[in-house]
C-alpha cells in the first residue's frame, strides 16, 4: 500500500508541474504589434505590475478600434515606454496561456521595443537572443 501512495502521489505531482509549465511558462507564440500606444501605467494591489494598451491602425465596418492590451515585466522597456506614449511603436511580444500575478495581468507580455516611429535608435530595446 505505502508502494502504491507513493508511485500516485509522484504521478499526481509530475502532472501538476507539466500542467502549471504548460499554462504558465510556456510560450504559445510570439510576435510584432505596431500602432499608437495609447495608455502605459503601473498598477495593482499587491503586486505592482505595468500595463499598457496600443491602438492599432486599421479601419473596421463597426468603427471600433483594435486595442492591444499587454503587460511588460522588463523595467528597462517599461521605463522607454512611459517616455514615449502617443508615438507610434512596434513592440515584439510572447503570449503565454495563462496569466500570472507577478508578471502581470495579460496573456501578452512585451519583452523588447523594435522600432518607435519618429525619434532616433537610442531608446531601441533589441530581443533577448535565446
Amino acid at each position: 500500500m505505502k508502494k502504491f501512495a507513493w508511485t500516485a502521489t509522484t504521478i499526481i505531482a509530475l502532472i501538476l508541474v507539466v500542467f502549471i509549465y504548460w499554462r504558465f511558462y510556456f510560450v504559445y507564440s510570439e510576435g510584432t504589434k505596431a500602432g499608437i500606444l495609447n495608455t502605459f501605467q503601473q498598477k495593482g494591489f499587491v503586486f505592482k505590475t505595468y500595463e499598457g494598451n496600443l491602438i492599432q491602425s486599421g479601419f473596421k465596418a463597426n468603427v471600433q478600434s483594435n486595442e492591444f492590451v499587454f503587460s511588460v515585466v522588463d523595467e528597462e522597456v517599461a521605463k522607454v515606454l512611459n517616455q514615449n506614449s502617443g508615438r507610434e511603436l512596434n513592440l515584439h511580444y510572447k503570449r503565454y496561456l495563462g496569466a500570472l500575478p507577478w508578471r502581470g495581468v495579460e496573456k501578452y507580455i512585451v519583452d523588447s521595443i523594435l522600432e518607435i516611429r519618429g525619434v532616433t535608435h537610442e531608446t531601441i530595446i533589441a530581443p533577448k537572443n535565446q
